[in-house]
């Protein structure tokens, strides 16, 4: 496929600085949208010219996960990928070159399984199609898909990202009575409130816990932790109320435990913590659903592109995102 947009997600940042034993040299860039340009012989969901969103979701389509709908939680992702035996996707000088997450979308072009990939309307714009792949998916499908929260509920969110405004979003479409938001930032106040926050509690300020029992009368019903870090994951269980769940989204570094009391959080709370992987997502229901709601004018995606940069610029504007002033760069320019 011809990639038109390519979003810079955090992930492949932890990906290029953490040890994860990836094969290099790599590819990395996993939020993409463009078109199809070539199919092979095997292809039966596309055709040349369509427009579509990639997803880093890899399954096979036959195990007991994927025939029960739950392709986020395929036991054979690497049936996706080429065999050893097979010459690899990529190459430079000869030698083979990863595709990361199957994708490899920080190129002109890539060569997708059509697993991983979604059709999309020709109207929607790329930019905006390509933060579906992997930020709007996860946000939105923790709270849709993974915890399932229904009209009247109270939601926490912990970082106030590209990620953690999509599960704004999601609370505001699931119909949730208050949405906190929460960031060390109190300029990200006016942008979490434009995608659905009720409240914003600043970080930095005081406890945030206190400040989240504060505003709901002893906790909320769910938490979600969009930045992978010890604390904050703490303070998500925490700001519990009895039976409440903790929902954690945010990237946490290998082997890196947290701590958890078993007998006040768990068991005398009732509290329940829960990992979320790609929102709980099939990417073939969900990103055109939400392609759809963003045409009718009920999702936001607009809000979440801070701006379009070229190729050229990529190592600028991860510097940008590591600051966590900006929800996402995308490029549009190759």
């Amino acid at each position: 496929m011809e990639v038109k947009a390519s979003g810079l997600c955090h992930s492949d940042l932890h990906m290029a600085e953490t040890d994860f034993g990836l094969p290099l040299p790599a590819v990395f860039g996993h939020e993409l949208a463009g078109i199809v340009k070539e199919i092979g012989p095997d292809v039966r969901e596309f055709a040349v010219g369509d427009h579509v969103v990639g997803s880093l979701v890899q399954y096979c389509g036959h195990c007991e996960a994927c025939l029960d709908g739950r392709t986020y939680q395929c036991a054979h992702p690497e049936e996706t990928q080429r065999a050893p035996t097979e010459p690899p996707r990529l190459t430079r000088d000869g030698g083979p070159v990863t595709s990361v997450f199957g994708t490899a979308a920080f190129a002109e072009y890539t060569l997708v399984h059509e697993n991983q990939l979604a059709k999309v309307p020709k109207q929607l714009p790329f930019p905006q199609a390509s933060i579906l792949g992997c930020g709007c998916i996860t946000g939105a499908g923790a709270v849709i898909n993974t915890a399932g929260v229904k009209p009247g509920d109270t939601v926490a969110v912990i970082g106030v990202g590209g990620v953690g405004l999509n599960v704004i979003s999601g609370a505001k479409l699931a119909g949730a009575k208050r949405i906190i938001a929460i960031d060390l930032q109190p300029a990200k106040e006016e942008l979490a409130r434009r995608f659905g926050a009720t409240d914003f509690v600043n970080a930095g300020d005081g406890d945030p816990v206190e400040k989240v029992r504060e505003l709901t009368g002893g906790g909320v019903g769910y938490a979600f932790e969009v930045i992978g870090l010890k604390a904050t994951t703490h303070q998500a269980i925490k700001m519990l109320r009895k039976g409440g769940g903790a929902y954690l989204i945010g990237m946490h570094k290998p082997n890196a435990p947290i701590e958890v009391d078993a007998l006040m959080d768990l068991i005398a709370n009732q509290g329940t913590i829960k990992g979320v992987f790609m929102g709980s997502t099939n990417i073939k229901h969900d990103i055109p659903m939400y392609a759809d709601l963003y045409l009718q004018g009920r999702f936001n995606l607009d809000d979440l592109i801070s701006r379009e940069i070229g190729i050229g610029e990529i190592n600028e504007a991860y510097r940008e995102l590591k600051k966590g002033a900006i929800a996402r760069s995308v490029i549009t320019c190759f």
